[in-house]
């Protein structure tokens, strides 16, 4: 089944961030768009808003009679759905075409030239920051983001013109071995998922495959030191980045004043004075790896220069709530050792000084029975931490995996506490801090309105 073919799209998880901007897609092509998903979001009431038909009962009576015809009509589904799920089981049993949401975008970077940002993190901000650049640049683009960009209130920018397709290339479930890269960014490749890929070996194995990916006459960008081995296809070219080293880094970086401006050394042409609308430094090295994508497709080094001032970021990461001279408090979506580890730097070089506190909701009992002393080691940075209990997603507990794992592992001499999801305000209340720092993956976002609601008075 093409594109072209393509009729009515039903979606198992239409709710999910990456499955929603897919959805917007087809609603922007005219294609009627329905779907399950277990929970009402305001991401979901906003696909209804934009023309998606959506319910939330696993029910086969529920779907459209527009998305029962199987021979015009496109499944799209998640990995995270449940194998017993009744609607994807009817769906299989009427021979309907199924796909991951994965190999429908990789149907996309065969259409279209796709820029595409793989890593354990790093992906959203800077496949989003990647985005803002060509978007605002004559070059335009159609993108494909983690996360709901604060410039376009959307995680889908839709092109009229542009050959181009920015896409977050997941490592999960090995969906971004389905892309067809033309470009490629890869951020990082520090373990994860092994609850799916067992071995960090298995996990290596799989971002060097997905280089192998990448179409002759490509570029694959990588950060200097990465433990993957790089296995390009003949006549894509090859090069590294960071904030200090490499093909593509800064120089001349100035921090002060709640601003950061850098050089950028390119071998596409340097560009001096560049500001970042998000000013953490963690950030310096996304802004360069958007920076070279948006090189390699041809944006000038004005465009560049007022894109990265202009960029707004993503919420749930390094989304300031409160910011001013008394109280800040943040929140952020980070769930791995080393994304923790990137933020509380960040956040320490902002605000050298200042008492930090840190509640961290663990996401999922195999990333916290794989990475418990990392977690620990990367909050240990700060004096205050308070660890919550584990968001289980798609998991079931696992004997002997709770977050007194990391609670227990934090180095001597941190403060430190325990608590419930229904304490967290409670916490918050307690004060003792200048930067609040929530962070996590989970639903600890639920709390985030009314932590800001506390902190406010007291800014």
């Amino acid at each position: 089944m093409n594109l072209e073919q393509i009729k009515a799209v039903y979606f198992v998880g239409i709710g999910g961030i990456g499955m929603s901007a897919i959805a917007r897609y087809f609603i922007s092509r005219g294609v009627v768009v329905a779907g399950y998903d277990k929970t009402r979001t305001e991401l979901t009431e906003q696909l209804c808003k934009e023309g998606a038909q959506v319910h939330y009962e696993d029910n086969v009576e529920l779907i459209p009679m527009q998305c029962r015809d199987k021979e015009n009509t496109l499944v799209v589904f998640t990995p995270a759905i449940p194998s017993d799920h009744s609607e994807l089981a009817f769906f299989r049993e009427q021979c309907f075409v199924i796909q991951k949401r994965a190999q429908v975008l990789g149907t996309l970077t065969r259409t279209l030239k796709g820029l595409c940002v793989a890593g354990t993190h790093g992906k959203t901000t800077t496949s989003s920051m990647a985005a803002h650049l060509l978007h605002q640049s004559h070059v335009d683009c159609n993108a494909f983001l983690g996360g709901i960009t604060k410039n376009y209130r959307t995680n889908y920018i839709l092109s009229s013109s542009s050959p181009y397709v920015v896409i977050e290339a997941d490592e999960f479930d090995r969906s971004f071995h389905w892309l067809t890269p033309f470009a490629s960014i890869i951020t990082a490749t520090d373990a994860d998922h092994l609850d799916i890929y067992g071995t960090e070996e298995a996990y290596l194995e799989s971002f060097s495959k997905y280089s192998n990916l990448i179409l002759p006459g490509g570029y694959l960008v990588m950060h200097t030191g990465l433990k993957m081995k790089p296995n390009v296809q003949d006549g894509v070219s090859l090069y590294t980045y960071s904030r200090a080293e490499g093909d593509f880094h800064a120089e001349n970086v100035r921090i002060g004043d709640g601003r950061i401006i850098f050089d950028l050394v390119s071998p596409f042409g340097n560009i001096p004075d560049i500001e970042l609308g998000v000013p953490v430094s963690v950030n310096i090295e996304n802004g360069i790896a958007a920076i070279a994508l948006a090189q390699i497709a041809g944006a000038s080094a004005e465009e560049i220069r007022k894109g990265m001032a202009s960029f707004g970021g993503v919420d749930r990461r390094f989304d300031f709530h409160v910011k001013t001279d008394r109280m800040v408090y943040v929140s952020d979506y980070a769930h791995h050792p080393e994304e923790i580890r990137h933020c509380l730097e960040s956040m320490k070089e902002l605000y050298s000084g200042r008492r930090i506190k840190v509640i961290f909701q663990p996401h999922l009992y195999t990333r916290t029975r794989d990475f418990y002393r990392e977690f620990a080691d990367a909050l240990s940075l700060v004096d205050d931490v308070c660890v919550v209990d584990i968001y289980p997603a798609r998991e079931e507990p696992i004997p002997g995996v709770t977050s007194n794992l990391i609670y227990d592992n934090l180095k001597s001499g941190i403060k430190r506490q325990r608590c419930m999801k229904n304490e967290i305000l409670d916490v918050v209340r307690q004060g003792g801090f200048d930067v609040l720092i929530t962070l996590g993956a989970g639903d600890i976002e639920d709390y985030v309105i009314q932590i800001t609601k506390i902190l406010q008075p007291l800014s």
